[in-house]
């Protein structure tokens, strides 16, 4: 197998040539991409060291699969390019996500529309992949229908500017010093900011929209409806979400517990409230404090964490190119 990463010095392409270190994933050959700026520097993996260079026609050439982490608008250059080479593109931006055509997937949810690719295929929004995780167990017992979720999203999903940023400004008001604001709308050190993304007409933002769109082509539901706010937090990594959510027939606690417990991919936590900190730099979503609604009689209420930059992204994507290469 020969595998392309493309943004590979990023947070999301070096957490994918961690993810492909980490599983021995048996890679004849390994070629990473980045800008310009970066052509020539190196990455280990595997004990090899591997030299970037920036993507073409000729070195895209004899790929089996292609990992993108690249924005939008590269992805979009870089997506002809690839079918060109005749790689399979799994691409991490939300460019192709909700493309007629072009699979979103999370292997553990919906694996099997992977194989319908045509030369691509999607990585759902870090926080729709992690909710639908928690989610998936329940809705095999009965079909979920409204969804109402609050998203507390860690500094890193800006990428690591958003890291940076917080660190930055815990330091300087430590030493008396006027914050920098860059990255975030305002300030985030010892704040939560509840704006991410850009607005609609409709008065939600482009992130909260995104548990809605690319959560009905996941779950195979074009009539799930869902309410989303997305919160910045001052955490460094790992996002974690409230979820209230209506079944079609009441679930008992215990019956959802079970669920989750043997679903693949989640942890269900009751000797404690699951956190950032323990769900950080692993792959598994940890589901905790489900109970009942108050205000629905067919309503359960969850709490879910999962690790951003792995599960949320990286790893996700490279369990997709492993779904494929073993079916």
């Amino acid at each position: 197998m020969k595998i392309g990463i493309l943004g590979a010095t990023g947070a999301v392409g070096r957490q994918m040539l961690e993810c492909i270190e980490e599983r021995n994933i048996d890679a004849e050959e390994i070629r990473l991409f980045a800008s310009e700026r970066s052509r020539g520097k190196t990455l280990r993996c595997k004990g090899r060291e591997l030299v970037i260079d920036v993507a073409d026609e000729n070195n895209l050439a004899g790929l089996d699969y292609v990992l993108g982490a690249v924005s939008n608008a590269m992805s979009k250059y870089y997506r002809p390019l690839i079918e060109k080479a005749g790689a399979v593109y799994i691409d991490n931006s939300s460019a192709f996500r909700l493309e007629e055509g072009v699979p979103l997937v999370v292997p553990e949810i919906n694996g099997e529309d992977a194989l319908k690719h045509h030369g691509i295929i999607a990585n759902p929004n870090c926080s729709t992949i992690i909710t639908y995780m928690a989610l998936a167990p329940i809705n095999s017992i009965s079909r979920i229908t409204h969804v109402n979720a609050v998203t507390y999203q860690a500094v890193s999903g800006a990428g690591i500017g958003g890291f940076h940023e917080l660190g930055g400004q815990i330091k300087a008001l430590e030493n008396g010093e006027e914050p920098e604001i860059k990255v975030f709308p305002q300030q985030i050190a010892f704040n939560c900011i509840a704006e991410i993304g850009s607005y609609l007409d409709n008065g939600y933002t482009t992130e909260e929209m995104k548990m809605q769109n690319e959560g009905r082509k996941i779950m195979h539901n074009d009539d799930l409806k869902v309410t989303c706010t997305c919160v910045r937090v001052p955490v460094y990594r790992s996002h974690s979400i409230a979820v209230t959510f209506v079944t079609e027939q009441p679930v008992a606690v215990e019956d959802a517990e079970k669920a989750v417990a043997a679903f693949k991919g989640d942890v269900l936590v009751k000797d404690h409230v699951p956190s950032p900190l323990e769900t950080s730099n692993q792959d598994l979503v940890y589901v905790g404090r489900i109970r009942k609604a108050l205000t629905n009689e067919n309503g359960l209420v969850l709490w879910c964490c999962g690790d951003q930059i792995r599960k949320g992204a990286a790893a996700n994507a490279v369990s997709i190119m492993e779904y494929l290469s073993n079916h």
